[in-house]
């Protein structure tokens, strides 16, 4: 099999490796030529000047489209053309930052392919932006997998774990690169349902994720609280490793930081939010499901990025005006 990976950073070098050790060739691009100079000299991947390049380095086309491509970015429906798609089908997968650089991206693309090729989303979109795509270009004839993707920078040797939204016949086709990627052929992956599946099922995953971490944060800052007992953290969060309730990836993670450090002194109390903890709580709004650990989970991440911290100026000027409560004065400048 041959593909075209476009952006080689840490998710979309790593699953070039992958693949790469699996036996399929890859065609890569990014706009760091130097990137795309070194990995090409360590895998054997197939180096591309450019998007274009890479779509002309794959397979031959099946079929050219007919007249001039749609506009992409047009409504969504219309009736999909009757395209077959097989294994000789190009397939341009998108390791991309979700929303315009991954849009503006499909714009230059789409001219490019033909009826019967198939374009891979493996960032962090929306779904709902994946719906819209993979309508746009069911129109032309054109395949779309929305591949939800997590593993991050384990991934390579552990492989990834993906959720992908397609048609059944464009999985059949992407099916053995799924395969490469993940941990095993028979696990790790898995078709759980038409175009958009893929990317709602990778934000919940992520709203879960905010959860979890936001568990065992607060946890571990009680026990460090707790001076009395003088609690070794790393020793606790080993401990729990080993046949607890709360053992996971995240607490194995957790407990290997904790061993060299546990002050943290030297990193800043701000958690960013990648977005795609944002649309969960959003859906769950929409749909009218409560969901207040994953809300409060993220409501805590913006707390953290609150540098001015304007709230928390006016609590004390309240607490201050009802109670006669002294204001602890900023710094100066602050």
């Amino acid at each position: 099999m041959r593909l075209a990976m476009i952006g080689l950073g840490k998710m979309g070098g790593n699953m070039v490796r992958r693949l790469r050790r699996a036996g399929i060739e890859v065609v890569g691009f990014d706009r760091d030529a130097k990137t795309v100079s070194a990995l090409a000299d360590e895998t054997g991947m197939i180096a591309a000047a450019s998007v274009i390049d890479a779509v002309a380095k794959l397979a031959a086309p099946l079929k050219k489209l007919d007249g001039p491509p749609r506009e992409f970015l047009g409504p969504l429906g219309g009736e999909p053309s009757e395209a077959r798609f097989s294994g000789g089908a190009r397939i341009v997968w998108l390791m991309l930052p979700s929303g315009a650089a991954t849009e503006d991206q499909l714009r230059e693309l789409v001219s490019k392919l033909s009826t019967g090729d198939i374009v891979v989303d493996g960032g962090n979109s929306n779904y709902r932006d994946g719906q819209r795509r993979g309508a746009m270009l069911a129109e032309q004839g054109i395949g779309f997998m929305d591949a939800g993707t997590s593993g991050g920078v384990w991934g390579l040797e552990n492989g990834y774990c993906l959720m992908v939204g397609a048609t059944p016949e464009v999985a059949e086709v992407v099916e053995p690169i799924l395969k490469a990627l993940a941990p095993a052929p028979d696990r790790g992956w898995a078709h759980v349902g038409p175009v958009g599946a893929g990317h709602y099922s990778k934000m919940i995953h992520n709203g879960i994720e905010y959860g979890m971490m936001q568990a065992l944060a607060e946890g571990l800052d009680l026990l460090k609280g707790k001076q009395e007992f003088n609690f070794d953290l790393a020793q606790v969060t080993e401990l729990w490793r080993h046949s607890s309730v709360v053992r996971s990836w995240l607490l194995d993670l957790t407990a290997e930081g904790l061993k060299n450090d546990q002050e943290l002194a030297d990193i800043a109390p701000f958690v960013s939010d990648s977005g795609e903890g944002r649309w969960t709580v959003i859906d769950a709004i929409e749909q009218g499901i409560p969901a207040p650990v994953l809300t409060m989970a993220l409501q805590m991440r913006f707390a953290s990025q609150d540098e001015k911290g304007y709230s928390y100026r006016l609590l004390s000027l309240m607490r201050n005006a009802f109670g006669g409560h002294a204001v602890k004065k900023a710094k100066s400048g602050k």
